[in-house]
Parts: C-alpha cells; structure tokens; sequence
C-alpha cells in the first residue's frame, strides 16, 4: 500500500539540499510528487508532498528526522484526503503591489476570509521602486472564493482597504 506525505522543510542554506532529499527518497522507493521550495534570508524552507511504500515508510521518516543532525529541521505529516468542499467555487488570482507597510497581507485576506475565500497560494516578495527606489509589496494569490459569495461586495471590500493602506488590488478569475 502506497502512503503521501507532506513535510516542511527549514534549515540554514547549502549547496546540495534538495538532491540529499531526492536521494533520501528514492533509496527508500519514494516518488517526489509536488514541491515548493525557496531561500529565505539565508534559510532554506520547503514544502514537499511525496509517495512511499507503507513498509518503508518508519525507514524514510528515521532518515528525514537524522538530517537535524546538519541542521534541517523536517516535520512529517500523513497527507489526508481533503475535506469536501461545501460547495460550487471557483478559482481567482489577487494581485497586490503598492508601498510595502505592516498589515497588508492581514488586512486582505482577513477580507477574503470573511467572504469565504480560501488562500490556496500565496507568493510576496519586496522589491525596490524602479524610479524612486523605494520598497515596494507585491504579492500574487491563488484564492478558492464559493460560488454563493457576493463578489461585488467583496470587491468594494478590496478596493476600500487598498485605498486606506495605499496599494493596487485586482481579483482576476482564472480560467
């Protein structure tokens, strides 16, 4: 029987990571189903998502748990089925780019929370102004918002919190 696993992954960067965690993985018949991965001021932080025969599975997880020893810190969870959705939604992209400030990315999605919206992805950065070299927030989201939720009214909810902390917000529907 096949098992998933999620784990997330945080230590101090170094070359050669991801391939010990490739390799952890295949040598005990595991396959790399999805990743994310990036360098974080100086951290490398992932989240992996992979398949692995149950009876090698206590073998994979004794291996990911001795790699604390070189200071990456790996949490293991069984994947579970998700739990069904309550309803019809449908998929949008929110783009957000203005002055960066505290608050922004609490003040957004507490908005798209109140609405039902569910933050699949979500991708941020700050990067300096081409022209005034001021920083500046950008963030990219990919939200599920339920079929029932009244986009017009969450819409003006976005545009109101833009205005008030000065930023651009668009909520795009994907096809």
């Amino acid at each position: 029987m096949q098992r998933t696993l999620v784990m997330t992954l945080l230590g101090p960067d170094r070359p050669g990571i991801v391939e010990q965690l490739a390799r952890l993985i295949r040598q005990h018949g595991g396959n790399w189903l999805e990743s994310r991965m990036a360098r974080l001021g100086g951290q490398f932080a992932g989240l992996l998502r992979v398949q692995v025969a149950a009876e090698t599975e206590p073998a994979l997880r004794a291996a990911l748990a001795a790699l604390a020893d070189q200071g990456l810190r790996v949490v293991v969870h069984a994947d579970s089925p998700p739990a069904p959705a309550p309803g019809p939604a449908e998929l949008r992209q929110l783009e957000i780019i203005g002055h960066d400030r505290p608050g922004i990315v609490q003040e957004i999605t507490g908005a798209l929370a109140r609405h039902g919206g569910n933050v699949e992805e979500l991708e941020t950065e700050c990067v300096s102004a081409a022209m005034s070299g001021e920083t500046l927030f950008k963030a990219r989201a990919r939200v599920r918002v339920p079929a029932t939720t009244n986009l017009a009214a969450l819409k003006a909810e976005l545009e109101k919190i833009a205005a008030d902390l000065i930023v651009e917000v668009a909520l795009l529907k994907l096809a």
